[in-house]
């Protein structure tokens, strides 16, 4: 939870006192200040808060593409300084390698690790099966849907044995219909795989519907404002009484702040 240590156990992933300052032209902007959180091996996580509060800046730092200007991210108390497997982003634009079948996509990351063919093979399979693109499996990105592209972009992380997915607004470019598809998709994968999930959204909706704690950021510089429990039940009815009242909570905290907020100079650094 927030600014709660938990020395008397290993923790999972902690965030200790995190900051962020990018240089940009001659100004100096504050992306993040003093964000202290910690999440527990097979949480879903979401994160959100207004454009420009450091969501995505906080995930590029646990994912190691960013370095912190202060602070610690750790993973089983090892610190975080660059990418590593145990990690996997899938972003909203999905990042697939153009030039690679569905197949190829996913079996990138066991090929990696130079794994044997028929390892390569079974991992590829079980993920295909998985996210339901087996009858796709030699089609390239290009002859997919944006909901197809973006199952590829998640079996091919977690094809890669990834213990940490994080996942920066990947449902934010796709049609109602689509997006609720995948999330009730994604959480099946979740449940299934035990896989630890930090879930970047705008949407109050979304993220009560999927996580098992909301944290809520400030307008910027990037603060933690809430971190919010959802004990709701699952399966989850966005249109039940006790979930709209969560999401009016959640709503209701993060509006305070934003119209307080002064996000113009960090649009840059969402």
């Amino acid at each position: 939870m927030v600014d709660d240590p938990h020395k008397t156990r290993r923790q999972f992933l902690a965030i200790d006192d995190v900051s962020k300052t990018f240089d940009i032209g001659t100004d100096e902007v504050q992306a993040l200040s003093h964000v202290n959180l910690t999440i527990d091996k097979g949480e879903f996580v979401c994160l959100i808060g207004a454009s420009g509060c450091g969501k995505s800046t906080l995930l590029r730092i646990i994912a190691g593409f960013e370095r912190p200007t202060s602070g610690e991210v750790s993973l089983y108390e090892n610190a975080i300084t660059a990418p590593g497997s145990d990690r996997g982003m899938v972003f909203q634009d999905y990042a697939l390698f153009p030039w690679m079948t569905v197949r190829e996509n996913i079996g990138f990351g066991p090929r990696q690790k130079k794994l044997a063919k028929k390892y390569v093979d079974e991992i590829t399979a079980e993920y295909l099966n998985m996210v339901g693109l087996t009858k796709f499996a030699d089609r390239f990105p290009h002859q997919l849907s944006g909901g197809m592209k973006q199952r590829v972009a998640i079996a091919r992380v977690l094809a890669n044995e990834c213990e940490l997915l994080l996942m920066d607004e990947p449902f934010g470019a796709l049609d109602a219909l689509t997006r609720e598809s995948l999330q009730q998709e994604l959480l099946d994968i979740w449940a299934r795989t035990k896989v630890t999930v930090i879930f970047v959204t705008h949407s109050v909706e979304e993220a009560v519907l999927l996580s098992d704690r909301v944290v809520v950021m400030t307008a910027g510089p990037g603060r933690i404002e809430a971190d919010v429990p959802i004990t709701l039940a699952r399966p989850r009815e966005v249109s039940a009484i006790d979930f709209n009242q969560v999401r009016r909570d959640i709503t209701q905290r993060l509006t305070s702040h934003v119209r307080a907020g002064a996000p113009r100079e960090l649009k840059a650094v969402a």
